[in-house]
This record gives structure tokens, sequence and C-alpha cells, in this order.
């Protein structure tokens, strides 16, 4: 029985999690480490210290299913509805881009609900505290380290943390990952983009650099720069070539996933988890 460790307990690992133990249940066994103290992600609910007073969710507020989606991922969404875990949004909510064609969800339960149940689903060993700092290659397998001390041994690893933290993690996994090293994204205003948006990014660099340096005058200088103008700023499309997840290393596996992988909703980490069983069917 191969050993499976799914980093981040939010909604693509839990859901990474459902799908394993449904479709390889006698294959795998699986352990989810998040490094919080609690399950969700960036669909976390807050608990109220008074019982009298109401949830609230930290992201995600409400799930919208286009037609396509809501045929497609129909078994998902009646199994939600059927728990009581989803519930349609009828009431109007003031900034809410309603569509004749999207049907929205809520969550009477808080949206870590959701996650939750997948978790319960997967019969996963869960540890929370467990903030992963780096992976070693161990012949045919994964040495998982901690960041409180020790480390743990895998036959395959599913990354499902934002980006950023997996570029930070040490270990072996840096052979695999381009784009290692410090970096610095800087943001301008709206308006200062609105005010250059015609004027060519050499023109405008120094500008920003300029305000930079007074913000940070003890900043390094970089090895690189890249003056990037943002005419469209919404993202549309995944990450190019990646349907949902993308495989770092084959033998042991190393699996990356989640929204930014796909598309950042309900639907899109649905999407990734789905990529990621197939990748997990084919190698194990």
């Amino acid at each position: 029985m191969s050993r499976v460790l799914i980093v981040g307990a939010g909604l693509t690992g839990s859901l990474c999690a459902c799908l394993l133990q449904r479709e390889l249940q006698s294959k795998v066994h699986i352990v989810v480490w998040d490094k919080a103290r609690g399950s969700g992600g960036r669909m976390s609910t807050s608990r109220p210290p008074d019982p009298s007073s109401h949830t609230a969710d930290l992201g995600a507020q409400y799930i919208s299913a286009t037609p396509a989606y809501a045929k497609s991922h129909h078994s998902w969404y009646s199994e939600l509805l059927s728990a009581g875990l989803l519930q349609p949004l009828s009431a109007r909510i003031e900034g809410l881009r309603h569509s004749d064609d999207s049907q929205n969800y809520v969550t009477p339960l808080g949206m870590c609900s959701l996650v939750k149940h997948y978790l319960s689903e997967s019969g996963a060993e869960l540890f929370f505290g467990r903030h992963v700092t780096g992976l070693y290659r161990r012949g045919a397998s994964w040495e998982v380290q901690k960041k409180a001390g020790g480390s743990e041994t895998f036959d395959a690893v599913i990354l499902t943390m934002p980006v950023p933290q997996i570029l930070q993690l040490e270990g072996d996994v840096t052979q695999y990952i381009a784009g290692l090293g410090p970096s610095l994204v800087v943001h301008t205003s709206v308006p200062f983009g609105l005010k250059h948006l015609e004027r060519d990014k050499e023109e405008v660099q120094p500008i920003i650099l300029e305000e930079l340096y007074k913000l940070l005058p003890d900043l390094p200088q970089p090895t690189s720069i890249k003056c990037q103008k943002w005419r469209y700023s919404q993202v549309q499309t995944s990450v190019a070539d990646c349907p949902g997840h993308m495989t770092v290393l084959d033998g042991p596996l190393l699996v990356c996933s989640g929204d930014a992988f796909s598309h950042s909703n309900f639907d899109g980490c649905v999407e990734s988890a789905l990529s990621v069983l197939g990748v997990l069917k084919a190698s194990l």
C-alpha cells in the first residue's frame, strides 16, 4: 500500500483525499498535513465564542455553478445539497454579480463545512500544525521535513498550498521547480496605471523604482528586473498546458495542484482534484 501525503487541508486537498479514498481505497494510505490549527484554507469559517452569535466565512462567501459545471459536476452538487451543506442563494446581495445562467449557493454551516465533509469522507489521517519546510528525494520515496523538526517518508506527495509557498520549500524539490530565489513584486495603483498605460515600459520603470527605493532605501540592487504592463489584469486561463495539475516528478511522484492550475472557484478545485486522481491512478 502506497503512502500518499497531501499538503494542505483546503478545498483542493480535501477533494483529492476524498477521491483517492473512493477510487483507490485498497491501494493508498492517505495522510493530510496542514500548517494551520484547522482545516479550510481559503474556505475557512470563524466560529464565535458566544454560541448565540453567527459564524463568518473569512474567504469564499458563495459558490456559483455555471450551466456547464452544473451538468458535469451534478453529482458533486447533489451530494452537498442532499447532505444539507449547500442551499440555493435566494436573497439579493449588493454587489453580487447576478446571472440568469448561473446558480448561486451558500453554506448554512459555513464554507469550511464542505472541506470537513470531504476530509471526513476520505478517512485520511489528518494532522494540523504540520508546516512542511523541505522535500528530499530518498530513492523511490520523498522524505518530508517539518518546521517543528523531524521528518516522514511517503511514496507520493501532492502539494496543494499556494504556489509562493511551494517555491519556498527546501531540499531536492528545488531541482525540479524553476524560479526559486528571493523576489519582490511591486504593484502600482490603478490611477497610476491608467495615467501611464500608453507609455513605454522603459519610461515608466524608473518612476516605479524611484518610489520603491523611497519606501525601501536599503533594498539590494536586483539581478534582474521585469516591468510588466497589465492592460487586462483579470486572469481568464489556467497555467499553460497544465489542466488542473502539474506533475513535477514521476518517480517518486510529486504533483502540484490547486486553483493556480485551474481557476479560483469550487468547480476549478474539483477539476484540479479530478486531474490529480488521474495521475495517481496511472502511477499507482
